[in-house]
């Protein structure tokens, strides 16, 4: 019938606040129509009770009078004239009588069997379906919260499965008994009805059967009226019937489309993942603090709103703000108890909210969905179609160019001969655990009493802001430490430019620097600490990647940050199961007193895939080495000149004294020979070359005396 309200049944299985809101309206509409369904059975008994009681006061009325003439009245005389009229009174009231019984029969058959009926069968009915539903959810619930319980540190395989089994009987169970639960109030609002008509029908007609004798004009008149009523109700009856096969077609077809949606984990494989929502509801369980150290975990329904995020507990008719979620940040975080959480931080960091999804298919989409929301995304007009243009935009941001690629295929490192300071192979990121970290201790990776820092400075970029003081007195720099000149100089001689958006989680002293397992260790003893701390804002950079050196750059003001000369980056490496998550370590020289090298190992979270990073700071390493390589020979050959042209040198020295000798050898022979002219009295004049000369022949010459 128009303007009757259904209860959603496609709606059953999300089981949101809305539809047991809408829920808790059909069953306060069922508590009323059973309040007031007692009350007009209570007003129809006390009609047949009368009726009943009118008959057979009747009866014994008529019965009274026949005997009448039976009595023996003391003071009465004999008056036939009474006894023949209340005889006549008797056989009327007799008849009266009669059909008074049959009315009796006729209200206990036409209205008191329907309302009896509708009163015991259908209210009963939604009566027992609401303390099964009732059961069917508390189950529910507990079962999804031991699943919730599961821990993931000591996974045991049975009892998940156990724990998943229980969860999918639950879920099907309370499913399948809300879809009847909801079927029989959407039934009863077109039972009521006929529960109402049905009776005063049944009364009507059995008050006008009793009238026909008296009355047929009257008769008349109301059968035209109730045989108009007797039309509606089967009208309605036929209405109700197609609906009660619409709804039960219904149940079976989502019944067989929410199959695989009653496992909580479903296989992604079947159900994809949408990073293109702007909207999006479910239930969460939402992290709160109960000491400085514990813990709890409620669930609730929370639903996007705009820019907001909300939540609604079962019971309440409207959910609550939680936190504006334009301008925030949110990403996966690693809890001790608890599986699939995620972390959402305000845009101005004093704001954080820790929730849990069901599975990780969830999890993915509420970060992607909190993501395209903190872009503003929503406010466009068509929001799926911008959130998907924009993160492929994002994708192709941080993707390398095919044609950078095939240019350094050649120099990208192999699978056997792939050095210490390139990233680990992706065998060993992904196995179980290596023999490594099996053999050492986890104190001769990390120090128990290692100091973590959180914030974005760290001793290599004041190591490297007092190396620009001191070298830079004369030139102008920056409040950040870094000189732009220099950097421009050198992010413009470098071939590879890679740019990725990152966030930093922190940074701590390591002690082994030859095996992965050292940045498995640092990023699960940072994400514990800040877990532990509730430290959950983190500063987001683009990391660049060149071939000098790894730059954290401000992506507001284009400033670095930190820069990580790239020759003492020693190992590279991304999280065994969370991918976002990827580290380095950097070595530096003298670091301590006594001289001994200094690793510290720094842990960032992507917000794509981190192994991308890794392969470009390995590809990154291999080309400064191919570069180093080619320096080094260059510097080799131009060594090997500068010989030879000092060897020539030595060569036109040589030739040039021997020459020298030859001439002074020549000067002292022409000079021991006796002149003509000094014969005859006469002095030989010399210049002044050829006196310097003899000196320095003379000087020779005793010099070669005493060596000799």
């Amino acid at each position: 019938m128009p303007g009757i309200d259904k209860l959603p049944i496609e709606e059953t299985l999300e089981d949101s606040p809305q539809t047991r809101s809408l829920l808790g309206v059909f069953e306060e509409d069922a508590a009323a129509i059973s309040s007031y369904t007692h009350q007009l059975f209570q007003a129809m008994q006390r009609i047949y009770d009368a009726q009943n009681e009118l008959s057979a006061a009747t009866h014994l009325t008529s019965k009274l009078l026949k005997e009448y003439e039976r009595q023996r009245f003391p003071l009465g005389g004999d008056d036939e004239v009474m006894s023949s009229t209340l005889q006549q009174f008797a056989k009327v009231i007799d008849e009266l009588s009669s059909c008074h019984a049959v009315l009796s029969t006729q209200l206990a058959d036409a209205m008191m069997f329907p309302i009896t009926q509708f009163k015991e069968r259908d209210l009963k009915e939604i009566l027992t379906l609401k303390e099964v539903f009732q059961i069917a959810s508390d189950d529910h619930d507990m079962a999804i919260n031991r699943y919730s319980r599961l821990s993931k540190r000591r996974d045991n395989e049975k009892v998940r499965c156990e724990v998943m089994e229980d969860v999918y009987t639950s879920r099907k169970k309370q499913h399948q008994t809300m879809m009847h639960y909801f079927t029989a109030l959407n039934t009863l609002q077109y039972k009521k009805k006929i529960a109402l008509l049905e009776p005063l029908l049944g009364y009507m007609q059995a008050q006008i059967s009793f009238f026909k004798l008296g009355s047929e004009n009257l008769t008349q008149q109301w059968e035209d009226f109730l045989s108009t009523i007797g039309t509606s109700v089967q009208n309605v009856r036929r209405e109700m019937d197609g609906e009660v096969d619409v709804m039960q077609q219904t149940i079976q077809d989502l019944e067989q489309a929410s199959d695989i949606l009653y496992m909580p984990d479903p296989d992604p494989s079947k159900i994809p993942i949408n990073r293109n929502l702007t909207r999006k509801a479910g239930y969460l369980n939402t992290r709160n603090k109960t000491g400085l150290v514990s813990s709890s975990w409620d669930r609730q329904y929370f639903f996007t709103q705009g820019g907001n995020l909300m939540s609604q507990a079962r019971g309440d008719v409207a959910g609550g703000l939680v936190m504006d979620i334009d301008n925030c940040s949110v990403m996966a975080v690693d809890c001790e108890d608890r599986r699939f959480c995620f972390q959402i931080t305000s845009f101005d960091g004093k704001k954080v909210a820790i929730l849990q999804a069901e599975s990780r298919k969830d999890c993915e989409e509420w970060i992607a969905t909190i993501n395209n929301i903190s872009k503003r995304i929503y406010l466009s007009e068509n929001p799926e179609e911008t959130a998907a243009r924009v993160n492929q935009s994002a994708l192709e941001a941080v993707t390398p160019s095919p044609s950078f690629q095939q240019r350094h295929e050649s120099l990208r490192p192999s699978s056997q001969g792939r050095p210490k300071a390139a990233r680990s192979s992706s065998q060993s990121s992904v196995g179980s655990e290596s023999p490594a970290l099996s053999s050492l201790s986890l104190d001769s990776l990390v120090a128990p009493d290692t100091p973590i820092q959180f914030d974005i400075i760290s001793p290599v970029s004041e190591e490297y802001a007092g190396q620009a003081k001191s070298a830079g007195q004369g030139s102008r720099t920056n409040p950040f430490g870094e000189s732009g000149e220099t950097q421009s100089e050198e992010s413009e001689d470098s071939i590879l430019h890679q740019l990725y958006i990152v966030r930093f989680l922190g940074c701590m002293e390591v002690r082994a620097t030859e095996s992965a397992d050292v940045i498995y260790e640092t990023m699960r003893q940072i994400l514990a600490a800040r877990a532990i701390h509730n430290i959950f804002r983190m500063t987001e950079s683009h990391l660049l990647v060149t071939c000098e050196c790894l730059k954290l750059i401000d992506p507001q003001t284009q400033v670095t940050r930190l820069r990580f000369p790239l020759s003492s980056i020693v190992l590279v490496a991304t999280h065994q199961e969370n991918k976002r998550l990827f580290g380095f370590v950097l070595q530096t020289a003298g670091g301590r007193a006594d001289g001994q090298p200094v690793s510290v190992c720094y842990i960032f979270e992507s917000n794509n895939d981190g192994e991308k990073i890794c392969d470009s700071v390995g590809l990154a390493k291999q080309i400064a080495f191919h570069s180093e390589m080619d320096r080094r020979a260059s510097e080799k050959q131009k060594e090997l000149d500068k010989a030879k042209e000092k060897q020539q040198e030595e060569l036109s020295k040589q030739k040039q004294i021997e020459k020298d000798l030859e001439e002074q050898s020549r000067l002292i022979a022409a000079s021991s020979r006796p002149s003509p002219a000094a014969a005859d009295g006469q002095v030989l004049v010399l210049s002044n070359s050829q006196s310097e000369d003899s000196d320095a022949g003379e000087e020779g010459r005793k010099k070669g005396e005493s060596d000799a």
